[in-house]
């Protein structure tokens, strides 16, 4: 626990001053753009990152869960072997992405956006995908390596970097191109930054021949295939329900309604402030304890890192209930804004409960039980979108936040009982086995 709120108390100090400055950039964004320019913008990077999921396979969650297990037992080849696949695979993806969203974007500009003479902004933006061909599988080599600090630090140049560009465009009256260049800026240095930090890691703890050690190190590939494929139907079942709900918005309703959603879930976000340097630096450890078979110690562990996250998110909600409504006047510079308020606070009782719960598919992962995250958000998800299809045309982005709450409480609630179940069953397990030795 000392460790984990050691990087975590980096990586917040980090993101704090990040966020601080991707919030600068929203209002600056906001208040330049106004509602509908803000949403269109917010679509444009959202398609890209939604067909991005859709493909991808979630390489830091491999590298974490073998790449940490291969390392922690000093099997460097198979680790070497099995980072060097994941490399490649995403980077593959990463063009394949870039190739999808360039031959999508008429149709997400006819019915995404509805806005004429936007298709290029769909592929200009996806240029993004190219330059992050590596960073989820650099991600899971910094949290391996106990290195994730980095990452917040990296995360902070570019939010410098964007929001020059942008105070710039705002004080020169730029437009829509601007502030997407900003944006676009801001991902090419992640994804770049990222990947080179992860390479000087690599050297380090593999040595600087690690790209060098054949794939069939690491046969038999079964259960590697089996996870990465599962940890990519995961993860497209979640950007579809979850994390692509502006492009639902706009299909549903404008870009206006889509930048009033934006905004709502922009000031929700800020509860990731904190949760978000414990994500990175608790899956390692959960996985590491697993290894180990330390079941008390793991549930003691969970205990600790969710009464955290509690407090937490508790203080924040106060916050919201008292000062939401002038937090999305000031964001917008005005009262265009506040309209979001009721959907900000359905919003914010969803993402409290998810970054409460944070460990949950992290610790099924672990076990290995990558299919279970599948079925519980698939089905969770599907009675989501069947909903959405009949109640957000009709109460707009309220019913489109308070359906998003009910995913979360719903989706993480299962699995983190699921999760919880298997620490009982595995102590359980060990116990009758040392009975019987």
């Amino acid at each position: 626990m000392s460790k984990v709120l050691r990087n975590s108390v980096h990586l917040f100090s980090s993101n704090s001053l990040s966020l601080a400055l991707s919030f600068l950039m929203g209002i600056l964004s906001a208040r330049l753009l106004g509602a509908a320019g803000f949403g269109l913008v917010g679509l444009v990077m959202s398609y890209a990152s939604t067909v991005n999921s859709l493909l991808s396979f979630r390489m830091s969650e491999l590298v974490v869960r073998y790449g940490g297990e291969y390392i922690e037992r000093n099997e460097k080849d198979k680790a070497s072997a099995l980072i060097k696949a994941a490399g490649l695979t995403e980077a593959l993806v990463s063009i394949l992405a870039f190739v999808l969203v360039f031959l999508t974007s008429e149709l997400a500009s006819e019915y995404i956006s509805k806005t004429p003479n936007t298709a290029w902004m769909f592929s200009f933006f996806a240029v993004g995908l190219l330059a992050n061909f590596n960073y989820e599988t650099s991600i899971g080599v910094l949290q391996v390596a106990d290195k994730i600090k980095f990452q917040g630090t990296i995360h902070l140049i570019q939010s410098v970097v964007s929001v020059l560009v942008i105070g710039g465009a705002f004080l020169w009256n730029g437009g829509t191109t601007i502030v997407l260049l900003a944006y676009l800026l801001g991902k090419v240095i992640l994804g770049l930054g990222v990947f080179i930090v992860a390479q000087v890691q690599l050297k380090r703890i593999l040595g600087a021949g690690w790209w060098q050690v054949p794939f069939r190190t690491i046969s038999p590939y079964r259960k590697l295939v089996r996870f990465a494929i599962s940890s990519n139907i995961s993860a497209t079942i979640i950007k579809i329900f979850r994390e692509s709900e502006i492009l639902w918005v706009g299909y549903f309703l404008s870009t206006t309604a889509a930048g009033y959603y934006r905004v709502a879930y922009t000031l929700v976000s800020l509860l990731s402030v904190v949760i978000d340097p414990l994500i990175a630096t608790v899956y390692p450890e959960i996985n590491r304890l697993i290894v180990q078979k330390a079941w008390p110690s793991l549930e003691n562990f969970l205990r600790k890192v969710t009464t955290l996250a509690i407090s937490v998110n508790l203080a924040a909600g106060l916050g919201f209930i008292l000062l939401g409504r002038l937090a999305l006047t000031v964001f917008g510079g005005g009262e265009e804004f506040a309209v979001a308020y009721p959907a900000l606070l359905a919003l914010f009782v969803g993402l409290a409960f998810n970054y409460s719960l944070f460990w949950n598919r992290p610790l099924l992962l672990s076990f290995g039980l990558p299919e279970f995250p599948i079925w519980a958000t698939l089905i969770v998800g599907l009675v989501k979108v069947a909903l959405a299809f009949w109640l957000v045309p009709r109460f707009g982005i309220l019913a489109a936040g308070a359906l998003l709450s009910y995913y979360y409480i719903a989706s993480v609630g299962i699995m983190a009982l699921r999760g919880l179940k298997e620490i009982k069953i595995q102590a359980k397990n060990k116990a009758l086995g040392g009975q019987l030795a």
